[in-house]
């Protein structure tokens, strides 16, 4: 694989239920040779390519950036980075010092450079991460030095240190965290938050120790990572455990040790692997993915998920069943110049190299990948329901998905009965910490209800997507069909998540009060409507109303149920009138105003061009016929008076009906 020069990815069209993927459009870069050293900086993310001979030819490889430069070649890289603002370039060629090198987009390098050598006696550099502006840790085996680089003045200040027998460290440059391997075993931990000008130490804690060969270290660094799970720091620990006896197979685990507030180390979660042999560790979407070289798979889990607590930690299993990431090809010279042929790549290959939070490289192949989450494959393995809402709701991208498997769920009803109203409880708890958390955003106050039931979601992480009212209804309640699902099972739903949002002190919105009305005239259950309506299970409010008033030719007791609403709103009837014809139930208006004895005092102009507007004749006849009895009652003709302006609208009448005056 290392003799392809030149190479194109193509994602393997294979119709099957990989999870994972590698990105499609992967980061190229010069393969490592003979001439040619590959670095990688995770902090910004950028790979350099650095030919050596003479003048050093250093091509630099990002995800946005790309760069090249030339060097004067002074002996063999062993690091080299870019400041966070791209402004200094660190080079260590050696294990006692650091070069720094003024870099700029217009003029490159500068022509002058200057260094820092670590303060440590004796120390050896066991390498360097910038962290924030110009600030930068060297890690020797004696401790950490934290310096200050002053570009124009190319002047390197020192700024703290630490002293500390150290083996190996990892940095997090999503969290500022870094972590020291020391004592004895390399089994003790300090942990450091770097802030801007300062190191904090958080508690020194120990990892247990297993049974290692003699001058080998207990924990060794390709079997740490840190990462940020929901907002969290963490530390994610691959423990292999020898076997009891000479037939058994030794077990791994993940131990995952929690940061809090940065000052404590907790372990809080053990993962089994039922696996043995050579792992990695990526974070992808808050989810832990899990690399098995020898199967040649990889797991998922969540910590978010319920899990099974010994009452100090808790034991999770994966999402789903261990898959493949899925098959890639590349595309690759053929025989003939011009000719191209697809040949399968090798995952899980002996030249990956893993890094946080979802990178992986091939370095001999010259290829940076993303891992990618296809949720909606993944999502179909999920087999607990009210599970794989939780899960949804924890990641992005993922509202159509959760929107349609609610969809499918009741359309399976009655054999799902049981589940929907658990998973409107799981939906509308996060609807109502979101509507917590915006209205005190807005007003500093939070929502005030009458609740029975009210579930806080924990402030130490956000869900990344919520399901509102107007969600459920345009995708999901609104989409019922008579054909596919019950009637009876429609109006359950419906007063089943009334009674969800109702329960977490969320108000109903007046259009799913609409379609339980008109689900339940329709469906002519006019006796239930009633009993919802009389005990006000349906709260009152303006516009539904107007839509009783509208439905009282279909069901007579609406008419007066609407006023007995209308009185409780304490609404004017003016406002009333203007509504229903607002809505085009322009009969339905008229039956109000005849109600209340209004009919003498309203503006005929409005009601005939509210009915003309809709081309319907035999309602624009109606209309008029009404306000001609009123006129004869009024002023003895069936004329119009001149201040009504009502003249446009009997031309309009003469010409649908050919009438003569």
């Amino acid at each position: 694989m290392s003799t392809l020069t030149k190479t194109d990815i193509v994602e393997t069209n294979i119709n099957d239920e990989y999870y994972l993927k590698l990105s499609s459009d992967p980061v190229k870069f010069e393969p490592v040779n003979d001439i040619t050293d590959v670095f990688f900086d995770d902090f910004k993310q950028q790979v350099f390519a650095i030919r050596s001979g003479g003048v050093t030819g250093v091509i630099v490889k990002g995800l946005e950036d790309n760069i090249n430069f030339r060097m004067d070649d002074k002996g063999p890289v062993i690091s080299i980075k870019f400041s966070p603002d791209m402004n200094i370039l660190a080079i260590q060629r050696s294990v006692t010092s650091v070069e720094f090198i003024n870099y700029s987009s217009v003029n490159a390098l500068d022509s002058i450079q200057y260094s820092q050598s670590c303060k440590g006696k004796n120390a050896t550099i066991l390498g360097f991460v910038w962290t924030h502006a110009n600030e930068i840790l060297f890690v020797t085996d004696h401790g950490v030095e934290h310096f200050q680089i002053i570009p124009d003045k190319r002047f390197v200040k020192s700024l703290k240190s630490l002293n500390i027998a150290v083996h190996w460290f990892i940095f997090c440059p999503q969290s500022f965290l870094m972590l020291l391997s020391s004592g004895h075993m390399g089994n003790q931990m300090q942990a450091l938050y770097v802030t801007p000008g300062n190191l904090h130490k958080i508690t020194k804690f120990e990892i247990e120790t297993i049974t290692t060969k003699p001058g080998k270290l207990a924990v060794s660094e390709r079997d740490v990572a840190l990462a940020v799970l929901y907002g969290i720091p963490c530390i994610i620990v691959v423990r292999h455990q020898p076997s009891d006896s000479i037939r058994s197979v030794g077990l791994t685990f993940l131990y995952i040790y929690t940061i809090h507030k940065m000052m404590t180390v907790k372990k809080s979660h053990i993962i089994k692997l039922d696996m043995n042999g050579r792992f990695a560790i990526n974070v992808v979407d808050n989810l832990i993915i899990v690399h098995h070289q020898a199967s040649k798979t990889s797991m998922v889990f969540d910590v978010m998920l319920p899990g099974v607590s010994d009452g100090t930690v808790i034991h999770h299993t994966s999402v789903a069943p261990p898959k493949s990431i899925k098959p890639y090809s590349l595309r690759v010279p053929g025989l003939n110049i011009s000719e191209y042929v697809n040949q399968s790549y090798q995952l899980y290959s002996p030249n990956w190299v893993v890094f946080q939070p979802n990178i992986v490289i091939d370095a001999k192949l010259g290829c940076l990948w993303y891992i990618e989450l296809q949720l909606d494959k993944l999502a179909k393995l999920i087999t607990n329901k009210v599970q794989l809402v939780q899960f949804l709701m924890h990641r992005k991208n993922s509202k159509q998905i959760l929107i349609q498997f609610i969809m499918d769920l009741i359309m399976q009803m009655p054999t799902t009965l049981v589940d929907i109203p658990i998973i409107f409880e799981r939906l509308n708890s996060v609807y109502r910490n979101h509507l917590e958390n915006e209205i005190q955003s807005i007003m500093g106050t939070p929502l005030q209800n009458n609740t029975k039931i009210v579930h806080f979601v924990s402030n130490s992480f956000k869900y990344k997507i919520f399901i509102d009212q107007s969600d459920i209804y345009s995708h999901i309640l609104s989409k019922f069909s008579e054909d596919k699902i019950d009637s009876k099972m429609i109006i359950w739903i419906l007063l089943e998540y009334i009674r969800s949002l109702s329960e977490h002190g969320i108000p109903v919105q007046h259009y799913i009060y609409e379609l339980v009305i008109t689900t339940l005239v329709h469906k002519k259950a006019y006796y239930q409507l009633h009993q919802l309506l009389q005990y006000h299970v349906v709260s009152d409010s303006k516009p539904l109303a107007c839509l009783l008033l509208s439905l009282e030719n279909l069901y007579p007791a609406a008419h007066q149920l609407a006023l007995d609403m209308l009185k409780r709103l304490n609404i004017a009837h003016e406002e009333i009138i203007e509504v229903l014809l607002s809505k085009g139930h322009i009969l339905p208006a008229l039956r109000y105003i005849r109600s209340i004895h209004k009919s003498d005092d309203v503006c005929a102009r409005k009601f005939l061009e509210a009915a003309k507007v809709t081309n319907d004749c035999i309602l624009f006849y109606s209309v008029y016929k009404f306000f001609e009895q009123r006129n004869l009652k009024l002023h003895n003709t069936t004329g119009f008076a001149k201040s009504e302006r009502c003249q446009p609208y009997v031309q309009h009448f003469k010409k649908l009906f050919r009438t003569n005056t």
